[in-house]
């Protein structure tokens, strides 16, 4: 069953990660693979500021490394850490100012099966559910998304197998509180207030956060 509607454009990215990024909570990101589907609503991100940010891979400038945030609004950017977790961002503001938002955390809701697999995880309870996209590494892990695969992709091409589409459930979408606390997870910069959750979501990752 489809449950995504219609594609983010690029314009909705040009924009301060610190409006972008309370925005992109309850969208859904959307892998396609042949005739498989699967989606996530975003539940938990957290802004990256670019070269005034001493915890963004900007801070330093552009590297060949990190390039797709310097580059147009609405790429991924993908970065490997701890030798074994990815981790996706998208980025923001126009071509030449470094900006971006990691994805913390996913809602699952279609390919659950799928995403159990390519995690090597089975689901035998409500809990094993909660925690299959709740973090960076996991929602990576459950996407399959690489940095060979996936790194400089186009999240607002209509043919990509990997973009993000508005949340169809209206309900829902009027009955989300948002949050904002400071990042998690980091050492520099992490007073900032900007990580954003859906409150009350039991698939954000670490403490749960009740509005």
């Amino acid at each position: 069953m489809k449950k995504f509607g219609s594609l983010i454009p690029r314009s909705f990215y040009n924009r301060d990660p610190r409006l972008v990024a309370p925005e992109l909570l309850g969208k859904i990101l959307v892998r396609r693979e042949g005739r498989k589907v699967l989606t996530g609503r975003v539940v938990e991100v957290e802004a990256y500021l670019g070269e005034n940010d001493a915890a963004s891979h900007s801070a330093r400038g552009e590297t060949r490394r990190n390039a797709v945030m310097f580059g147009l609004p609405g790429f991924v950017y993908v970065y490997f850490i701890y030798g074994n977790h990815y981790c996706m961002n998208v980025s923001c503001l126009p071509k030449g100012i470094a900006g971006g938002i990691l994805f913390r955390a996913l809602e699952p809701l279609e390919g659950i099966e799928e995403m159990a697999m390519a995690r090597g995880i089975s689901i035998a309870g409500p809990k094993d559910l909660e925690n299959l996209t709740s973090g960076p590494g996991r929602l990576a892990e459950a996407f399959d998304i690489t940095r060979l695969r996936d790194n400089g992709k186009d999240l607002t091409r209509k043919k990509s197998d990997l973009f993000i589409a508005e949340d169809p459930s209206k309900d829902y979408d009027r009955a989300r509180r948002i949050l904002t606390t400071p990042r998690i997870g980091i050492t520099k910069a992490a007073e900032l207030p900007l990580r954003y959750v859906l409150a009350g979501n039991a698939f954000v990752s670490g403490p749960r956060i009740r509005g």
